[in-house]
């Protein structure tokens, strides 16, 4: 049996757990979320004495690689452009997309960098790149910024997780090289809340309290025999999603709490709707939101599906932009808006106008947590095709983020193997977009 134990992997050892949980005792997804594992607590590590104001994160990711020349890096009367007109904004001298008529009100609130540039053109690993600031490698996992966040901030006080993800494909993202509970808790429908989160039909709390009691008996025999980090990490399972089974905070799942119009204003369309879940969520105290926005890959028909997808990220990034403002959260909330490259000057007239990938110069974009608004940084050149100011690599986008949060991006931490990995690797946050 120890023999067995030993050589069980940690996913293997969830699956065996989880089994146990649902059989034994009702339990559905909630208890074996990574983030309620075991309590995150904070790690010891001192935020960094410099940085923004960010106390939480919604980080939208724009999944397949969003065009910038026809989002926030237009360059009008350019050939490359095409038929997208540039509209002026709330920011003087600050000019993005027609697609984006409602963002253009708010876009003195946000920084766009124009000058980022990437070194990965496949989606897998620009979108590894894009999360971790590493190159995939076959022999380690390294951690995304939520759990970076998760593992030098703790979770705050609340029982809910400290780092969500809502849609999409998170596979090969998540912990990393980090304990299981720092990665995020996945959330697939916004509008479904919390799946598994109350006592199954023809459970009583006497019953359910009588199984808690006796899982009790049985993993403090079996972590007396087998004193295993990772099964001493999901002794504190059961405990954990209990506490957040009876707690308060699991109404901020629940978007039906929302006014009809504020559910309108965000959209109604998954991302609309998980944007508003995100705000819910980081009112509560979560502190790293994810949303993945998936379809930005446009080979084929890039102006027609652009202007739907942007349609959509307008309306919601706008609300969301908005309603942390009123909230009087924008402050030290920070919206991030990222994708893992951009799609070629090129227009690609035989794909029905496509554009293809286009690692070397994209753009992304920065809102609140201390981040200065209404400007521009970088500068590609008039068609888009090369950076020309202020070049942004990924590391150094990362740091930036890292550094609005007070995460410490110059201090090692060490992987299993004894190996240094730092938050944003080598990058270099920009510390002129921080009021």
């Amino acid at each position: 049996m120890a023999r067995l134990t030993n050589q069980l992997e940690s996913s293997s050892r969830r699956a065996f757990v989880s089994g146990a949980a649902k059989s034994f005792l009702g339990l559905g997804t909630l208890a074996i979320s990574p983030s309620l594992a075991s309590g995150i607590s904070n790690t010891g590590f001192a935020p960094a004495s410099t940085g923004g104001k960010a106390k939480r994160v919604i980080y939208l990711y724009m999944s397949g690689g969003m065009t910038h020349l026809d989002t926030f890096d237009t360059k009008p009367g350019a050939e490359t452009q095409g038929p997208v007109e540039s509209i002026k904004t709330s920011a003087p001298g600050v000019k993005i997309s027609e697609y984006f008529p409602k963002m253009a009100k708010q876009m003195h609130h946000a920084a766009v960098i124009n000058s980022l540039s990437s070194t990965q053109g496949a989606h897998q690993q620009g979108r590894y790149f894009m999360h971790t600031s590493y190159f995939m490698r076959g022999t380690i996992k390294h951690p995304d910024m939520g759990a970076w966040n998760s593992y030098f901030n703790g979770k705050g006080d609340t029982m809910l997780p400290g780092n969500v993800k809502i849609g999409g494909n998170s596979a090969g993202l998540g912990g990393g090289f980090l304990e299981a509970r720092f990665a995020a808790m996945p959330i697939g429908n916004p509008e479904e809340g919390l799946q598994n989160s109350s006592l199954p039909a023809g459970i009583t709390d006497d019953r359910f309290s009588r199984r808690m009691r006796r899982a009790q008996e049985m993993n403090e025999k079996f972590l007396g025999k087998y004193n295993d980090k990772q099964v001493r990490a999901y002794t504190g399972m059961y405990d954990e999603a209990v506490k957040v089974m009876k707690s308060e905070d699991l109404k901020a799942f629940d978007l039906t709490r929302e006014k009809a119009a504020t559910r309108e204003s965000y959209g109604q369309n998954p991302f609309g709707q998980a944007c508003l879940l995100a705000r819910r969520l980081v009112e509560s105290g979560v502190s790293f939101v994810e949303i993945d926005n998936g379809g930005w890959d446009t080979h084929v028909d890039n102006f027609g599906r652009v202007a739907t997808k942007g349609a959509i990220l307008d309306q919601a990034m706008a609300a969301l932009t908005a309603d942390l403002n009123d909230r009087d959260m924008l402050k030290d909330t920070m919206i991030v808006l990222a994708t893992e490259f951009g799609r070629t000057p090129k227009i690609v007239t035989e794909r029905s106008n496509g554009r293809n990938h286009y690692p070397k110069a994209f753009s992304g974009v920065l809102i609140g947590g201390g981040i200065t608004g209404g400007v521009k940084y970088g500068k590609t050149d008039k068609e888009g095709r090369e950076v020309e100011e202020d070049l942004v690599e990924v590391p150094d986008f990362n740091a930036t983020i890292a550094y609005g949060l007070g995460l410490p991006t110059e201090k090692d931490v060490f992987s299993p193997s004894r190996r240094p990995f730092r938050v944003a690797h080598k990058g270099k946050p920009i510390t002129s977009l921080f009021t």
